[in-house]
């Protein structure tokens, strides 16, 4: 089977952390022995790079080789249902469903509930849709839609002293230390209730620290995953945040808001909490967790999310759209398909 996978995100070497998962579901892929091309939208005028897009489609599909055509995100998935010669498969990660925030406050952008309309009614027109959480897919109403939260590449995210992981960071051994990683532009990821929260908790305590990692490598957010004493994790929206499940297969405790598919993820782990966007319930959560410092049992709990078992899920959908096309509901597909809606 030949998947010709379109994205606008995926690393390179000026800047090696965008897309990332995308990268690594398609190594997956690769390894469970699909044959997979790539197709990259990529330049300084989007416009352009998706006009440019549905030329360089067509010539892919004119060699005769591609079998399903897999794009993530929508706005790259309206590329590949411009043509009608091959199933369509598209992935939706979070803000082209359920819209984008532009500020500290959680305001959202004038254009997302156009986005997420488009979104919507693309999904009636592909053969299958991929969506990170129930939340979202209950966001479709269209057939053949998957639930399937994207790996987490255990090779890099996996347990390792705290000590040795400092060390290799430069990092202090008798500091306290709270994770944020992302941009704290990100208005999404809410810096400005983690940032509230360090300070309360350092004006008692002046070993504990806030840093916040974005822009690194895999390996180095691992190391630094390592390293710390919690995730701090405010978000105000998310589909399946991979940070969250890389925090958990290094053993990492989380304190998080209940967004996305986080609090299933989480599930009972000891040593994570799910909480309100409040400061003082952010603190008493972390308070539990400083005192002691112990690592979760987190790894354990998403091992399911390896990347192999991930991938035979998405190669299920493939071979479902080619089997079957549109004609058959994801309900009269469950028992083969247990992780679609």
């Amino acid at each position: 089977m030949k998947a010709l996978i379109m994205t606008s995100m995926y690393p390179t070497p000026a800047n090696p952390v965008c897309g990332t998962f995308i990268r690594t579901q398609v190594e997956c892929l690769k390894k469970e022995g699909v044959d997979v091309e790539l197709l990259l939208l990529r330049g300084r005028f989007r416009k352009w790079d998706y006009a440019r897009a549905i030329v360089q489609l067509r010539r892919e599909i004119a060699r005769g080789s591609i079998d399903v055509v897999h794009a993530h995100y929508g706005f790259v998935g309206m590329v590949a249902r411009t043509q009608w010669k091959l199933p369509v498969v598209v992935t939706y990660h979070g803000g082209d469903l359920m819209g984008l925030v532009v500020n500290d406050r959680g305001g959202r952008a004038w254009s997302g509930p156009v986005t997420a309309a488009g979104g919507r009614v693309l999904a009636r027109s592909i053969d299958a849709s991929i969506v990170q959480s129930v939340e979202m897919a209950n966001l479709l109403d269209a057939p053949n839609v998957f639930v399937i939260p994207h790996e987490v590449d255990f090779d890099v995210f996996h347990p390792l002293a705290r000590d040795q992981a400092r060390a290799a960071l430069g990092l202090q051994a008798d500091r306290k230390y709270l994770l944020f990683a992302a941009h704290p532009t990100n208005w999404v990821k809410r810096f400005s209730l983690a940032q509230a929260v360090a300070e309360a908790l350092s004006a008692r305590d002046a070993s504990i620290e806030l840093l916040v990692v974005y822009k690194e490598p895999q390996a180095r957010l691992a190391l630094y995953m390592n390293a710390c004493d919690a995730l701090v994790f405010p978000s105000y929206m998310e589909g399946s945040p991979n940070v969250v499940k890389q925090a958990m297969a290094c053993n990492l405790p989380i304190v998080a808001t209940d967004v996305g598919d986080v609090r299933e993820i989480i599930g009972k782990t000891q040593g994570c909490y799910v909480c309100r966007p409040d400061i003082q319930e952010f603190v008493r959560a972390l308070d539990h967790i400083l005192v002691d410092r112990a690592r979760t049992r987190g790894h354990e709990h998403v091992r399911h999310l390896a990347g192999p078992a991930v991938a035979q899920q998405i190669i299920q959908v493939y071979e479902h759209v080619l089997r079957n096309g549109r004609t058959r509901t994801v309900t009269e597909q469950r028992p083969a398909l247990p992780e679609a809606m």
